[in-house]
């Protein structure tokens, strides 16, 4: 594993022209092999990680070898909001981070994370392949960011150590953890549980130590995390389809030559279909296997969390800009 440490350090001590070796304009004399270096906080295998590592072979196959990627998986290089300062400040080419991380940074992508606003997975795709998901891709320019694809990251449910969950007097008293974002705390609360604010890295033992009692999350990250060996109680919920997204540093991207932008930006569109492939086969298997280790699952009775939440929802679109994506995104349903 990466010495992290060494990482930052080399990324402050040699103005981070190392550790984004594929960002410099392409000339005659950077021919050779350069490498976009990327994080995941997620697993090695997980369909992100593959995704990337498909556009490393995608711009080798077409560039002769001279542009790959590297992922940093598992976490190697911290939380998603560290990579995502990474990524700002150029020590970093690409990260893969989920949406909602980037909710009260750029307040656009805050439409797809309102609660139970998408009903499935092919209505989620509908809404990210039409003219709302390269519109909020651009949204990340104001951070000195480029938006290059969004990944699918399932419905989210709940889970817990201590009972199943049907509706939201059951949700009552209960810790629960919610990513680094308003809306999820908020909408934990509305529902009647504590949120709890935690990188994903820190869930695992936070549920063997008790500090929480519970989480959200998609079905897969719950296995691959392993969570699923200590919270025994899996409610569908499916209160949201917040998607992932894959950013590019501004500078990185800008030192590139033309067509290697454009080739970058065709290796990250291509990658979409790829990596719903393996997010379809997968999910599939991990609800398998958390059944086989003993997880219990629900149903829930998804009309009583929605008017538990539907508050949240009427107050965020009281911006303008808010409530034109959310009738778009209803026009897709």
């Amino acid at each position: 594993m990466i010495d992290r440490r060494k990482f930052l350090a080399a990324g402050v001590g040699v103005g981070v022209t190392a550790l984004t070796a594929g960002c410099k304009p392409t000339t005659a004399a950077t021919a050779s092999q350069q490498v976009l270096r990327a994080a995941d906080v997620h697993v090695d295998g997980y369909p992100t990680v593959e995704a990337v590592r498909w556009i490393g072979r995608y711009l080798s196959e077409r560039t002769d070898g001279r542009l790959n990627t590297m992922v940093y998986h598992s976490g190697q290089l911290g939380r998603e909001t560290v990579t995502v300062d990474l990524v700002r400040f150029n020590a970093l080419a690409l990260a893969r981070v989920y949406l909602a991380t980037m909710n009260d940074s750029v307040p656009a992508t805050r439409i797809l994370s309102l609660p139970f606003l998408i009903d499935s997975t092919p209505h989620l795709r509908r809404t990210l392949d039409g003219e709302l998901g390269k519109s909020l891709l651009g949204s990340f320019e104001r951070r000195d960011l480029v938006g290059l694809a969004f990944y699918d990251s399932g419905s989210r449910s709940i889970y817990n150590t201590k009972r199943p969950i049907h509706t939201p007097d059951d949700l009552r008293g209960l810790k629960l953890r919610v990513p680094v974002s308003e809306i999820f705390v908020r909408l934990i609360h509305a529902l009647g549980a504590n949120a709890t604010p935690l990188p994903y890295g820190e869930v695992f033992s936070a549920l063997q130590t008790h500090l929480i009692d519970g989480a959200e999350n998609n079905i897969k990250s719950f296995h691959s995390s392993r969570q699923f060996e200590a919270a025994h109680y899996w409610s569908e919920s499916q209160h949201t389809f917040t998607p992932d997204v894959l950013l590019m540093s501004r500078t990185a991207y800008e030192r590139l030559a033309p067509k290697d932008r454009e080739l970058i930006r065709e290796a990250a569109s291509a990658s979409v279909p790829y990596a719903r492939g393996l997010w379809d086969s997968s999910e599939n298997k991990a609800r398998e296997a958390i059944v086989a280790g003993g997880v219990k699952v629900n149903a829930v009775d998804r009309e009583s969390m929605r008017a538990a939440t539907a508050g949240i929802t009427r107050e965020y679109l009281r911006e303008p800009e808010l409530a034109r994506l959310y009738e778009y995104v209803r026009a897709t349903a």
